[in-house]
């Protein structure tokens, strides 16, 4: 295994892990977003159970990219988790308080709780997931390997920005859901929010992208010292934005949902090449943070045999749950 560069062969898969988390589990997060503004408790209903039998499979590749991340990269560990320690506590009580809801509002007399629990757990993970990603844009204070920043350094004006950036991303990402997975009075609200917020998602995206290299001006040298192959990513991003746009206009069912996930997948891409290939900015690349190659090949050889598994049933459980979702029809 010498002649392979394992450090990068475990960035590839840990930044897939990623991708595939913001991906599968971005749309129900976005319900829950979408949650409290739905026609009718009959409509949140439908909501639920578009996304009931996979939203827990869907967060298999948090765990994935977690455990990733610790084996293979622990100066990531030892550096972001001081330095983003409240903004992770925050994202997981969300997501704690959305998977609890998911099981206990359909067996409860009352169902208001419950929602709110959803609804409120979904904004602030997802507030909290886009924070995190302005922090980590911004970079970390550090010294000797150590972060040496304070505990709220992370929540700044710029990474304010983001973390709602992030919710209007993925309540997006949640109507075209909505437009895939449903029919009638519900499909017809999707259609019609879906503008609106492909709108909010466009100029998060255009004030962030100016912002940026004011935050970090190497991402200015990165980008615009000449012309490169790069800028191919968000023209690739913006195109996505005008088939949403059109497949909207259109009543299309599926583009808009497929647009948004590409979309999301061309600015992820963005954001790795601005930061390529720092893991912990401004300071450390991911072979600065590595772990020993014995250990990233040990993990190495588990991982190869997991991931397939887990994109088999992933894929299988949603050919099983595939088709519209009517009101009435639940998912146990």
């Amino acid at each position: 295994m010498e002649s392979f560069d394992l450090s990068l062969i475990w960035a590839v898969i840990i930044a897939f892990g990623i991708i595939m988390y913001v991906l599968m589990d971005g749309f129900d997060l976005g319900l829950g977003i979408l949650f409290p503004f739905a026609p009718s408790e009959q409509d949140r209903d439908v909501m639920m159970n578009t996304v009931a039998p996979v939203w827990d499979g869907n967060e298999t590749w948090l765990v994935l990219g977690g455990a990733g991340l610790l084996g293979a990269f622990p100066l990531v560990y030892s550096v972001l988790l001081p330095a983003l320690y409240i903004g992770v506590f925050l994202m997981l009580t969300g997501l704690i308080f959305r998977g609890i809801a998911f099981e206990f509002r359909f067996k409860s007399h009352s169902r208001r709780w419950w929602s709110r629990a959803f609804a409120g757990g979904s904004m602030v993970a997802t507030f909290a997931q886009g924070a995190v990603v302005g922090a980590y844009i911004q970079g970390f204070e550090t010294e000797g390997m150590v972060y040496t920043g304070g505990a709220f350094d992370w929540l700044t004006p710029f990474s304010v920005l983001t973390g709602f950036g992030m919710m209007a991303g993925f309540a997006l990402l949640g109507a075209t859901w909505l437009i895939l997975k449903t029919e009638g009075d519900l499909q017809a609200w999707a259609y019609r929010i879906a503008p609106k917020l492909l709108i909010g998602v466009l100029v998060v995206f255009g004030v962030v992208s100016l912002w940026t290299p004011f935050v970090d001006p190497s991402v200015w040298d990165r980008w615009f010292s000449n012309i490169q192959l790069i800028w191919i990513l968000p023209v690739l991003a913006l195109a996505c934005a005008f088939l949403i746009y059109s497949g909207v206009k259109r009543h299309h069912d599926v583009l808009p949902f497929l647009a948004t996930l590409g979309m999301f997948i061309f600015t992820y891409l963005g954001l790795l090449v601005s930061r390529w290939p720092y893991v912990v900015p401004p300071d450390y690349t991911l072979w600065d943070a590595a772990s020993a190659p014995e250990s990233q090949l040990f993990l190495l050889v588990g991982t190869v045999i997991v991931i397939p598994v887990i994109l088999g049933y992933t894929g299988w459980s949603y050919w099983v749950f595939r088709g519209k979702v009517k009101p009435g029809e639940g998912y146990h």
